[in-house]
């Protein structure tokens, strides 16, 4: 473990880095976009290849500032709810249907991928769900319901050959996602930007909105250096809204989470892992890592209520991974930071459009990159008068979270199911 880590996450350090200039005096728009995450530049970009004309995106600090350009790099389908909760709570055909539009999103941001020609370091290595826990039935029940309710073919891994590709004795198994993928989540971001604005989006980075209100039929959206006058308003802020829009901000719980990368391991990695493929595991409280390009390992896991220094999320992570495979022990680490996510009390992503008019997009929960490609196309259209798949949203809504007793709740639940987890094994 070093003393001293690398003030930067290994996202921001090895992006090549944008630059967009800081919205200056008072402009006009036919949409307006608060947030420079996947949510509001894929709202924009589904907006402009539309062919929407006059859409601007505000963004506070840099693209992919917050969760964005913070997480595993993780694109497979789903939502935070998990595949149960969502049937449970729509049915099997709204269910099957929403599970679907993720997957298309995933499939959608690779076709970005290569329609924009973003180098984004992306691995079509499919994702392991692999069993921590001593148990068939696991894996059984998953796979089964996967293909007879969701019609979804997760492969069944035995453990003999999951431990060809992953050297730990901590897995019983896995189930493989073929068509899933993992990125470079920040040069993904920065590529769509440059995308974007090249193709007519007015982006402004350094644009922190500090008001905005709606004046006969308008939107006025005010920062520091300018404003924006707009028939049309989207918020896609997550975890970093903060007291914008308190309609909003209350439905929303910001929960950090953490990642940490390795040095390079040269052939050590194929001590560990022989697979270019991602991986997490069945607990509630699970690990989830894969290799990068230049033979490091990304490590994630945890969630809390709390920031934490680099140096603090470092050591645990870096214990969590021995746990796992002890012979990388010794291994440094070079990165490690937290970031926000954002949660609705549902766990499913908050999409529609207040009474007064305001889209929203917020509440993706730990599992974002395709939902919030999702929810940039599904507000797009609703915006071209196209609402069928924003309704499908409607059965969640924005119920309020809490504020603080409800971050206390979060943080307890949350170790009560990892006490859960640690009986169970």
């Amino acid at each position: 473990m070093p003393d001293l880590l690398s003030p930067l996450s290994y996202y921001r350090a090895t992006a090549p880095g944008t630059s967009f200039p800081a919205l200056e005096g008072d402009i006009e728009a036919e949409v307006c976009v608060i947030g420079g995450g996947f949510a509001g530049m894929g709202t924009a970009a589904s907006l402009m290849e539309r062919g929407r004309q006059g859409v601007v995106l505000l963004e506070a600090e840099t693209i992919g500032h917050g969760a964005s350009g913070r997480n595993g790099g993780f694109v497979f389908g789903g939502f935070s709810l998990g595949e149960r909760g969502l049937v449970d709570t729509v049915g099997l055909e709204a269910g099957r249907q929403l599970y679907q539009m993720t997957l298309d999103a995933v499939e959608h941001i690779r076709q970005r991928i290569a329609r924009y020609g973003i180098d984004c370091d992306a691995v079509d290595g499919g994702i392991y769900w692999a069993n921590w826990f001593d148990d068939e039935r696991v894996l059984d029940a998953q796979q089964r319901f996967m293909a007879d309710t969701l019609g979804v073919n997760w492969q069944r891994v035995s453990r003999a050959e999951l431990a060809q590709k992953l050297d730990s004795q901590r897995y019983f198994g896995a189930l493989y996602e073929e068509n899933a993928f993992h990125f470079h989540p920040l040069k993904y971001a920065q590529g769509l930007a440059k995308a974007i604005a090249a193709r007519g989006v007015a982006v402004h980075e350094n644009s922190k909105v500090s008001a905005f209100a709606h004046e006969g039929g308008y939107w006025r959206v005010r920062t520091a250096q300018g404003s924006v006058k707009a028939r049309e308003l989207v918020v896609c802020c997550g975890g970093y809204i903060e007291k914008l829009y308190p309609r909003l901000a209350s439905a929303i719980l910001p929960i950090a989470t953490y990642v940490m990368v390795t040095e390079p391991l040269g052939a050590r990695l194929g001590e560990a892992m022989r697979t270019d493929a991602a991986v997490y595991d069945s607990r509630f409280a699970f690990d989830y890592y894969r290799p990068l390009k230049d033979s490091r390992i990304l490590w994630g896991g945890r969630i809390s209520i709390r920031d934490r220094s680099p140096q603090e999320v470092a050591q645990l992570l870096y214990h969590d991974m021995l746990k796992v495979y002890p012979q990388l022990k010794g291994t440094r680490v070079e990165y490690a930071w937290s970031g926000m996510m954002s949660y609705g009390r549902h766990k499913m992503p908050q999409l529609g459009r207040l009474p007064e008019g305001l889209w929203y997009g917020m509440g993706f929960g730990g599992h974002g990159v395709g939902p919030t490609t999702l929810a940039g196309d599904v507000l797009a259209a609703a915006i071209c008068g196209e609402g069928e798949r924003l309704a499908r949203f409607g059965p969640w809504g924005l119920p309020p979270t809490g504020g603080s007793a409800g971050l206390l709740a979060a943080q307890l639940t949350y170790w009560y199911y990892e006490l859960r987890d640690w009986l169970r094994q």
